[in-house]
């Protein structure tokens, strides 16, 4: 269970692939030693390099679907016959330690995640400049033609979510992106640092 006072948060993005998202996930993990990347847990087995514990907490489908059971989980879903998940364990974890927890999931999570109203979240959704220019990405990483329209039919979908996060930025610029993802980070530490100030005024500053 997270600390009533907990000051940490979660910080949620969601968007297609070929939008820049890991790149700009990476940009924030390594300027902040108060964040780390939530892991999740799968049924599937772990491919060439993956590690247990920093890829995915690899399990078996019994004990996932045990702990499906046991409400262990933040949000889950499965997918081509394998279970993914955020163990809710590690999330607490992290934040009772006063790390924030950056999450790279789509829609569907963070509305499971959102739904049990239990933390401090902060929800964003990158979209890119133009669907050409995100086949043409998609195009340029290797993508085959059946997967690039496949995916942008996908992102046409979850793009009619975009108005349930807080903040939608275009992807047009990926440094300037970079630095607004950045700054509503910051602002984002010192909104949920507002109950800690409060406390700090009450009891130091006021006689």
């Amino acid at each position: 269970m997270v600390k009533e006072d907990n000051k940490n948060f979660l910080f949620i993005i969601s968007a297609p692939s070929g939008t820049g998202k890991t790149t700009i996930c990476r940009y924030l993990l390594g300027k902040y030693k108060n964040l780390t990347l939530s892991i999740s847990a799968t049924t599937r087995q772990p491919r060439n390099k993956e590690t247990n514990g920093y890829d995915y907490f690899f399990i078996s489908k019994n004990d996932f679907e045990q702990k499906i059971n046991n409400n262990e989980f933040l949000e889950y879903a499965k997918v081509f016959d394998n279970y993914y998940g955020t163990p809710r364990s590690f999330v607490e974890e992290k934040l009772n330690n006063n790390i924030n927890v950056l999450f790279d999931i789509d829609w569907q999570g963070m509305r499971k995640i959102k739904a049990q109203n239990n933390f401090n979240i902060i929800t964003l959704f990158l979209v890119p400049p133009s669907i050409e220019e995100l086949r043409n990405r998609l195009v340029r990483r290797g993508d085959s033609e059946e997967q690039v329209e496949k995916r942008v039919a996908g992102f046409q979908n979850d793009a009619e979510k975009a108005d349930e996060y807080d903040y939608v930025i275009v992807n047009d610029d990926l440094n300037k992106t970079c630095i607004n993802v950045e700054n509503i980070y910051n602002c984002s530490m010192l909104k949920f640092q507002k109950k800690n100030n409060l406390f700090f005024i009450k009891n130091t500053l006021i006689k």
